[in-house]
């Protein structure tokens, strides 16, 4: 592995952990918008799209419209609509574990789809970040209901797609998160005609969200899995499961349990392994990735 890829891969990864940072503010900002999750999607959606339409002009970035590019789409709108619909009818524990489950979906997608065979430390790696995700959150769990979870399981399968959203030689991650924004946010922005509160911080907690939470995470995540594995970077946003109620923590006084502690150590480390783990590994075949990029597991 040449000295410019391995750079390349570490300033991937280093995006795709900025997206799960960004992504990781959700929780904090949605406690301060009086809204329907729905109202709420459909306004961060349309402004996150906003965001990317201007990045994606500045970098003369065309529109690519493809087989991959609908199906990224597609699973970009299923994860932000099911997602807010299942914190309305479960725990938001369950939502959160239950969509990190994403990474094993990954996995059985590339496998059915791509026929890319997981290795062993793929599988190992994914039952600790999933067993991580679940310590933290075991104090929280409940049972909730029924539908609730199942919308949730959903959401993580959809969150599979979205990493795979660069999978393929027709692929445009980019395309795929403004369209699937747009759409969202075209459907279901009519829904804040029923709001009633539009004061300033009402109004710069919907604009934080579409800029930082939406749009800007949904830049880095795509320029990030440019070269990142779509396994490697689903295991990495499984730290924002893990800051998302740090940030509450921090800003409302809420504690930290010590599984709670536990299960976020168990996570970074699982995702530190892995990454240097890779990264040897791509040393070792001279640039020949046994784990390909997702556009490259697909040529």
């Amino acid at each position: 592995m040449t000295e410019s890829r391995q750079k390349a891969h570490w300033g991937s990864v280093l995006c795709v952990f900025l997206a799960s940072v960004a992504f990781s503010t959700g929780g904090l900002l949605i406690k301060m918008i009086p809204w329907s999750a729905l109202a709420i999607n459909g306004a961060r959606n349309l402004i996150g799209a906003m965001v990317i339409g201007i990045y994606m002009l500045i970098r003369r970035h065309r529109i690519v419209i493809s087989r991959q590019v609908i199906i990224g789409a597609l699973s970009l709108i299923g994860v932000t609509t099911l997602f807010a619909l299942a914190n309305k009818l479960t725990t938001a524990a369950n939502t959160i574990v239950l969509q990190f489950t994403a990474p094993v979906f990954v996995i059985l997608l590339m496998a059915v789809i791509y026929h890319v065979r997981p290795n062993r430390f793929d599988v190992i790696t994914c039952m600790a970040v999933l067993a991580g995700v679940c310590l933290f959150f075991v104090d929280g769990i409940q049972a909730g209901n029924w539908l609730g979870n199942l919308l949730a399981l959903v959401s993580g399968i959809c969150y599979a797609g979205v990493f795979m959203m660069n999978t393929g030689k027709k692929a445009d991650a980019l395309s795929s998160c403004f369209l699937g924004q747009l759409a969202a946010g075209i459907i279901l922005t009519p829904l804040c005609a029923g709001e009633t509160d539009f004061s300033f911080p009402v109004l710069a907690s919907v604009a934080a969200l579409g800029i930082v939470q939406v749009g800007g995470a949904y830049i880095l995540l795509s320029e990030g899995i440019r070269n990142t594995p779509a396994v490697s970077a689903s295991l990495i946003t499984g730290l924002e499961p893990i800051m998302n109620p740090a940030w509450v923590m921090l800003f409302y006084g809420e504690t930290i349990s010590g599984t709670a502690l536990a299960g976020a150590v168990v996570v970074l480390c699982a995702i530190l392994v892995y990454n240097i783990h890779l990264s040897r590994r791509k040393q070792e075949t001279n640039g020949q990735d046994p784990d390909a990029c997702p556009e490259e597991a697909a040529d």
